[in-house]
């Protein structure tokens, strides 16, 4: 007897993300080897190599980059499923990749301008192509003019510098101390908005929660560290005006973190409640790179990867559980332990690292921040307990009021979870508890 069995090959979607799976990869250990191996050939000359800051400062962040843009079309299997222009979304999130790492890898200033900026029209057709709500529009809208907003100063200090300097190049601009007070708003106004400071936070919230789970990641891995990175490059050279008005957005950014907090308790829409979780994270960070110190920098440096790994992972299990139940109201996503009993013990390790418990790279980052900032003034001491207590709090909310408490009457009685599933959360997880092993490469890079 012979069974006549039908096996249907993988499609374009499936042979186009293992291709890119496995460069991704691949070429991230081919990155890491030569690194390593050049520092262990060179020794203490690596250290003194002109390149060296530059090259420690944009390598992780190139790996993170290459990281998450694998994860996320592992995460997208929905778009696959219901055969939304796959092709297409593959491709946006390639041309996304592309100018991520150009930005990252630019030593000149007006092409890091200029694909710092290009990287947003990739961002803005994920949320308005793949995006869940008609809302999606609104949120576009927000996106692109809080920053385009605040481009255009950018690009006229941008050419301010070319007018009056020989070259644009990173390191000859590290020759300079400006103590312009114009020029020092015009070319940091961006970062700010970009990383999601707090008064100019609101495009942040609205962009992931109409967002698909792609465009979600990419925002909240990659795009709010652009700000960040681009801090460390432009303060190499606006040290004098930053040691005279930092403290401005020091202020802010712990006062308003504390605020953040208090918002994320009430939210009823995990999305929600993980982007403004994100905007207090955020706050810290810029608060002790505006220290300008080396346990501020070195420990921004730090959360920004750490940030971007957790919260990835988080917005990850949110998309789970959306994808079983339609909603992300915490309303009926009570009771999860009784649904998905397997994804219980995920949600606890990403709140766990979300809340800095070791032994994750944010309690590393965390730590380094609370010392800078300490250091820098001891007022800061109230604001940065709050910050600390209340970010437990939210994480234990969100926790503990989406995995206990009574089922939602209209949901199945169990769920498991998928093999992809579980292999993209631990992507998640392993990288972000291994990287402390190695701490030395993250503060020790200055």
């Amino acid at each position: 007897m012979c069974y006549n069995v039908k096996i249907s090959p993988y499609n374009s979607f499936y042979w186009a993300s293992l291709f890119y799976s496995k460069f991704v990869l691949d070429g991230s250990d081919l990155l890491l080897c030569s690194f390593f191996l050049l520092r262990k050939l060179l020794g203490n000359y690596f250290v003194k190599f002109p390149y060296f800051y530059s090259l420690m400062l944009f390598l992780w962040f190139i790996l993170l980059n290459l990281w998450i843009c694998a994860l996320m079309i592992t995460a997208s299997e929905a778009v696959n499923k219901h055969h939304n222009y796959y092709g297409l979304f593959l491709f946006n999130v390639l041309i996304l990749l592309i100018f991520l790492v150009l930005t990252f890898s630019s030593m000149n200033l007006f092409m890091f301008y200029l694909f710092f900026e290009s990287s947003l029209i990739p961002t803005l057709f994920l949320i308005l192509g793949w995006g869940y709500q008609p809302e999606r529009l609104q949120a576009g809208v927000y996106l692109l003019f809080y920053t385009l907003l605040v481009s255009l100063p950018m690009l006229v200090g941008v050419f301010y510098l070319y007018n009056n300097l020989t070259g644009m190049n990173f390191y000859l601009l590290g020759n300079y101390a400006f103590d312009y007070v114009l020029l020092y708003l015009s070319l940091i106004l961006a970062f700010l908005v970009k990383m999601a400071m707090f008064l100019v936070h609101l495009w942040l919230p609205s962009a992931h929660v109409e967002a698909p789970v792609s465009g979600s990641m990419i925002l909240v891995g990659i795009m709010l560290k652009l700000g960040g990175y681009g801090l460390l490059r432009v303060f190499s050279f606006l040290q004098l005006s930053g040691v005279k008005y930092n403290y401005i957005w020091v202020s802010i950014s712990l006062v308003g973190g504390v605020l953040v907090n208090l918002v994320c308790l009430r939210q009823t829409d995990l999305s929600a409640l993980i982007a403004y979780s994100s905007v207090a994270h955020m706050g810290i960070v810029l608060g002790g790179l505006m220290t300008l110190s080396y346990w501020g920098l070195c420990g921004s440096y730090s959360l920004m990867i750490a940030h971007g790994l957790c919260s990835s992972g988080l917005f990850c299990l949110a998309n789970i559980t959306y994808e079983r139940l339609g909603s992300r109201s915490l309303l009926i996503n009570s009771g999860l332990l009784n649904f998905m009993p397997s994804m219980t013990l995920w949600w606890f390790l990403l709140s766990a690292c979300n809340m800095a418990a070791p032994p994750s790279l944010n309690l590393l980052g965390e730590v380094s921040l609370l010392n800078s900032i300490v250091s820098w003034s001891w007022i800061t001491m109230v604001a940065l307990s709050l910050l600390s207590f209340f970010s437990a709090a939210y994480t234990l909310y969100l926790y503990s009021y989406s995995q206990h408490g009574s089922v939602c009457s209209g949901t199945y009685s169990f769920s498991g979870g998928k093999v992809r599933e579980y292999f993209l959360l631990f992507l998640h997880w392993f990288p972000l508890n291994l990287l402390i092993l190695s701490s030395d490469i993250c503060l020790f890079w200055l």
